[in-house]
């Protein structure tokens, strides 16, 4: 795709969604990037990487419409331009602007792709974006578990937060090519499977692993099983909403990033909640699905464990899974350990404010490296000259 070949990377963690009491869980700010991103950029070269998920907060960049704050965004951008980092720029990573409310605000895809526009005009070199990360986590998490955001547990808000992120995503799609003709888009998505704990509960557990695809589906115009479809239409989605989708074709400029942890893989009970299944089938058989469903270059996008769950050999576990994938036709073109740093309350997914360290970076929160950060340097050197850079697989132009 470009001099660097294979897309090793990692991430600044950037969530910033809002919870109970109005509060923001900005992680930019939790983890220090915006007072050490200097340091933290000079990290990522020190790692050998040239690809690095990024993205400044939409709440402090976007102050209005037509209304935007690009002094600290330009600064680090020059900085990465100099250190030859080349950004999969990520614009919406769990929240919005207070202005904007929440994902249940029909204005959002228009203001979002306005927004989207507006980054691309300023910075027409960046080929690499992410309009909207994790889609399915962000409609879950904010409109059916009420976790996040507006906080709601209903379908029609699933729905609804599902329709306005998904026509965001689309529209800032449209929007970045009228200013960026060869840009590829990098979709991280969460890829996920529920096993039904008991028989009776198969066919619940084909809904939830139907449900999971409803992001892709519409990013990629692909159509969706019939029993969504009824789904949809009955919480409120019009067939003009799903028309658009369908009517679209941007997914000849999508790289499918997908996204994978030990938690991906949920367990049905008989009352209708899910828990962790833990690793039952693991990347493989998930990357399988979702490549199969599509046909597109994947990417895997996001991992990490605990250090003291075994953060190395869940690397290399994960790195042999994909060269597997690779030897049994996958077009794989990128891996990226999640994230740079350690995190700040992602053992609760941000649910409450307690300020505890989550131990899962290449370097802890002093910029001190861990032991999975050597390895992953480790891999990067002895497989980066074997893997091919040429395939007709990374040919998207």
């Amino acid at each position: 795709m470009d001099m660097h070949g294979f897309m090793f990377a990692t991430g600044i963690e950037n969530s910033y969604p809002t919870i109970a009491g109005g509060v923001r869980i900005d992680q930019m700010e939790k983890c220090g990037h915006y007072q050490r991103w200097r340091d933290d950029l000079e990290l990522v070269r020190g790692l050998d990487l040239h690809y690095l998920r990024w993205g400044p907060a939409l709440h402090r960049t976007f102050l209005g419409p037509a209304h935007y704050d690009w002094e600290w965004f330009d600064e680090v951008m020059d900085e990465m331009t100099g250190q030859d980092i080349h950004p999969l720029l990520d614009l919406c990573h769990f929240g919005v602007p207070n202005w904007l409310g929440n994902f249940q605000n029909e204005d959002f895809p228009h203001y979002f792709a306005e927004y989207a526009g507006a980054c691309a005009h300023r910075y027409p070199h960046v080929k690499y974006w992410t309009p909207v990360n994790e889609i399915l986590i962000t409609t879950l998490f904010s409109a059916k578990y009420g976790w996040w955001n507006e906080m709601l547990t209903t379908d029609a808000a699933f729905v609804r937060a599902t329709v306005n992120v998904c026509k965001a995503n689309v529209l800032a799609m449209r929007a970045i090519l009228k200013h960026v003709p060869d840009a590829v888009f990098i979709q991280s998505e969460s890829s996920e499977y529920t096993h039904p704990s008991r028989p009776d509960l198969i066919k619940a557990a084909r809904f939830y692993n139907e449900r999971r695809f409803l992001p892709l589906d519409l990013t990629y115009g692909h159509q969706v099983d019939a029993e969504i479809y009824r789904y949809l239409i009955a919480n409120g989605m019009s067939e003009a909403d799903y028309d658009l989708f369908m009517n679209q074709n941007y997914r000849f400029r999508c790289i499918m990033g997908t996204d994978y942890y030990v938690t991906n893989e949920h367990l049905l009970k008989p009352d209708g909640s899910t828990v962790s299944a833990g690793e039952f089938f693991g990347y493989y058989v998930l990357a399988r699905q979702y490549y199969s469903r599509y046909g597109l270059p994947l990417m895997h996008t996001e991992t990490n464990i605990r250090e003291g769950e075994g953060a190395v050999q869940w690397l290399w576990k994960e790195w042999n899974t994909l060269l597997r994938l690779r030897q049994d036709g996958v077009p794989i073109v990128g891996f990226t350990w999640y994230s740079l740093t350690d995190q700040i309350d992602w053992d609760v997914a941000l649910r409450e404010e307690r300020n505890q360290v989550h131990p899962v970076g290449l370097y802890d929160l002093d910029r001190k490296q861990r032991r999975v950060g050597k390895e992953y340097r480790r891999l990067i050197e002895e497989w980066r000259d074997f893997l091919p850079t040429g395939s007709s697989a990374l040919m998207l132009v």
